[in-house]
């Protein structure tokens, strides 16, 4: 890029943004040049902080006349180099759009800007008896999950992203302000718009608001843990609850060498085993026959010991235990970089892909540990790596695109929930076909310039 042409598009954009919300500043730079991820940092040109749809507007209509990138940006807690601008360009910075801008209670709808966190959100609907059910374990932004398609812990009961979206207003590559859907509970008329840019990953625009479903919070909560001998025998417990059709919310593995490391890291001392972490929401009466019914599963597929938790800190404390892994993980490893995989898999599939999962991890001698949202048959490897040891990373890449390819191979997905960005892309022909060619001439359609967030999800070369 010619430096004249920096200037001046820097220029127009302090025209339209007061100037202390368009920087240069090395360190916000350095802060936007990079994810959670392992992947490689690139540094933007600026970063800008609109407030509104209107100034996101103007900005792409800039973006458009220079032909520069633009990078949506939430928090960074992606995990696949979705917010890296490789090429440069502008990354829009949607920190100072964090207003929740209205709760329906009686509709269980809310609106709120892109810069929401899961947490404030929760927060302010806990007055009205409320809360967002999808938990993907960081404090993302609404918008950063609504562009991955985010799940989490709970989607087994709830669903995933996508499922909560009833309507986006999103800003095209031209500046055009549109919305996708409405507030209706269904709809029979056009084309699914939310489908489309829900996962879209700052590819076809850049989302100011969503209007999401949330729920009402349970009567009750139970958390439980139950041990096995092998994740074979955990896996086959998950498909018999599910079958029984017991209201499970949450239902998660954590192979054996990871409940090592929460021990270690926590302080607890849970047995060493394949465990299922599960949590049940519904009635007292109710949930107590579930409860009553899922201790017999447990049992039938040889669980060698389960307990639960009915009251707050005992439960939080469990699901605490879970959500703290990553940093369990981490702090056995230190000067290493984590790399999380995400392969989901039909739960028929699911005992098998772990254990050929675990063979692998063994194989390239990697070390880590292995936990899945089981309920859905997604699961992730949790590998720590030298990232400036290529023999190592040649390991790891070797390893993920084995658990990939077997998850193909059975009918699966590359990514059950961190998305594409650069991580991935290299499957997609594989897993997608032809249909690829759709996506990207819908790409094309609506950013013929290719400004939106390029080189993520596929090339367009």
């Amino acid at each position: 890029m010619k430096r004249g042409s920096r200037v001046s598009y820097l220029e127009e954009l302090k025209k339209i943004l007061s100037p202390e919300r368009v920087s240069t500043n090395e360190v916000i730079l350095d802060q936007h040049s990079k994810d959670e991820s392992y992947h490689r940092p690139s540094l933007p040109d600026a970063v800008v902080f609109p407030v509104s749809a209107e100034e996101v507007s103007k900005v792409m209509n800039i973006a458009e006349k220079f032909k520069i990138p633009i990078v949506p940006f939430g928090l960074g807690t992606s995990l696949e180099g979705h917010v890296i601008p490789y090429n440069g360009g502008i990354t829009v910075d949607f920190s100072l759009m964090d207003t929740i801008i209205e709760v329906f209670p009686t509709d269980f709808l809310v609106k709120v800007q892109p810069g929401v966190t899961r947490s404030k959100l929760n927060q302010e609907l806990k007055k009205h008896g409320l809360f967002f059910s999808v938990d993907p374990g960081a404090d993302a932004t609404l918008g950063g999950m609504a562009a991955t398609n985010a799940s989490g812990t709970t989607s087994v009961r709830y669903g995933i992203m996508r499922d909560q979206v009833r309507d986006m207003e999103v800003v095209l590559a031209d500046g055009t302000i549109m919305h996708t859907g409405n507030l209706a509970a269904k709809s029979s008329s056009g084309y699914n718009l939310n489908g489309l840019f829900v996962g879209s990953e700052g590819t076809l625009g850049c989302f100011t608001e969503l209007t999401l479903r949330v729920y009402g919070i349970p009567e009750l909560i139970v958390a439980g843990m139950a041990s096995f001998e092998t994740v074979g025998q955990a896996v086959d417990a998950v498909v018999s609850i599910l079958s029984a059709g017991i209201q499970v919310a949450r239902i998660e593995l954590v192979d054996q060498q990871s409940i090592a490391q929460v021990n270690i890291y926590s302080g607890t001392d849970y047995l060493e085993v394949p465990t299922l972490f599960l949590e049940f929401h519904g009635n007292e009466a109710g949930l107590m026959q579930d409860m009553e019914f899922a201790k017999e599963i447990l049992a039938d597929n040889k669980c060698s010991e389960f307990k639960f938790e009915k009251d707050a800190q005992s439960r939080n404390q469990l699901w605490e235990a879970r959500h703290n892994l990553a940093y369990a993980v981490m702090r056995a490893h230190p000067g290493k970089k984590m790399m999380v995989t995400d392969v989901c898999l039909p739960i028929s599939e699911l005992a098998n892909g772990i254990e050929s999962a675990k063979e692998a991890m063994a194989r390239y001698e990697l070390p880590g540990g292995i936990v899945g949202h089981v309920g859905d048959g997604n699961y992730h490897a949790l590998l720590m790596l030298d990232v400036n040891d290529e023999e190592e990373m040649k390991r790891a890449e070797n390893f993920n695109s084995h658990i990939v390819e077997f998850a193909l191979s059975k009918g699966g997905t590359c990514t059950g929930e961190h998305g594409v960005g650069i991580g991935k892309m290299k499957y997609q022909s594989l897993e997608h076909g032809n249909s690829l060619h759709i996506m990207k001439a819908l790409k094309k359609t609506l950013d013929p310039h290719n400004i939106l967030n390029p080189g993520k999800i596929f090339n367009m070369d």
